[in-house]
């Protein structure tokens, strides 16, 4: 098959720190790859890929603010969109807008929805919703106006992971420091359980992390690391006590819950979103709905089994698992004519 991957252009593909969306991306292109498959990653210049690349923008405009992200994000676009009769399938990681293009070319078009950034993109994915194909990335992630092929999880290669049975004595908070993403919940967990807390990922709310979170760091109990390259986040996940997800959304997936099990480390969660899908409540972690819940359940985590996280790892969110399932994707929607809009 000859196959082209779509992924966004905020970052490099794969992603230097942040850029789950782009992580995904290689992944999926790199699997395809070793599958044998002929594939085109469309990304930034810079990126990292087996695959042919082709690109249109040099670098990534959340890395270069002088890249204007609306005119770029259009020719990247449409650099594709003008080659689409030279591939099989386009696979899509681009959220909504390459769906606009989709009416105009004869290839399909796979399209994996990450989540819903807002309600005021459903049009879209609705206007487009017979005539291409959508991939959840969780079940509790659907929308019930949408079809969908099927739920396919995220994937991981383990070999990028360290797995480690002996844990240090900290906890974990692992991702974007936003209101959304609990990082102040995880430092008052971390507090009564009277416990190091560090914290690793790109600060995307400025004002929210200069008033509610710098005043705690205190570089003692409470340590910022900065945004993680991939070696930090391989130590980081693999010593960790656990995990802690306290998000204050319904979050469509999270990668790091399923990054901190394949390293053999536990995973606390509110109980939102995907988590369900995700963590085997009391076997690889603990579903809590409050502050206090989780600190009793930091008490218990000597009771998980790192081995019976990495096991659960291995056999969701493996990146060949995932590769195979968009591979029948792949060939189920080449076995259906084309309907025009």
């Amino acid at each position: 098959m000859k196959i082209a991957v779509l992924s966004p252009i905020a970052w490099r593909t794969p992603p230097r720190h942040y850029g789950p969306w782009e992580q995904m991306a290689s992944i999926i292109t790199e699997g395809l790859v070793e599958q044998g498959h002929e594939v085109t990653l469309f990304a930034t210049a810079d990126s990292i890929t087996s695959a042919a690349l082709d690109a249109a923008c040099e670098e990534g405009y959340a890395e270069n603010p002088s890249v204007d992200a609306k005119v770029w994000e259009s020719l990247h676009i449409s650099n594709l969109m003008e080659k689409a009769n030279q591939f099989d399938v386009i696979h899509n990681h681009f959220d909504f807008l390459p769906l606009t293009y989709s009416g105009l070319i004869n290839t399909p078009v796979v399209t994996t929805i990450h989540g819903f950034s807002s309600s005021k993109i459903l049009p879209v994915y609705k206007k487009y919703n017979h005539t291409t194909t959508y991939v959840s990335i969780s079940d509790s992630d659907r929308n019930s106006q949408l079809d969908y092929a099927r739920t396919i999880y995220h994937g991981l290669d383990p070999e990028n992971f360290l797995f480690k049975e002996n844990k240090e004595e900290y906890l974990l908070y692992f991702g974007r420091i936003h209101p959304e993403k609990g990082t102040l919940a995880a430092i008052e967990i971390a507090r009564k359980s009277r416990l190091q807390l560090k914290i690793a990922g790109l600060i995307q709310d400025q004002n929210y992390f200069e008033t509610q979170i710098k005043p705690k760091i205190d570089n003692e109990q409470i340590i910022y690391l900065g945004n993680a390259d991939s070696n930090q986040r391989k130590e980081l996940l693999s010593n960790a006590q656990c995990l802690l997800h306290p998000i204050n959304f319904d979050e469509p997936f999270g990668l790091s819950v399923a990054e901190a099990m394949i390293s053999g480390t536990p995973v606390i969660a509110y109980n939102r979103g995907s988590m369900p899908e995700l963590i085997s409540h009391g076997k690889t972690g603990y579903l809590v709905n409050t502050i206090e819940e989780a600190v009793e359940a930091v008490s218990h985590l000597c009771k998980i089994s790192p081995a019976d996280c990495k096991n659960r790892a291995l056999k969701y969110f493996h990146k060949d698992v995932m590769i195979s399932s968009y591979i029948e994707v792949y060939k189920d929607v080449l076995s259906i004519p084309k309907v025009s809009n």
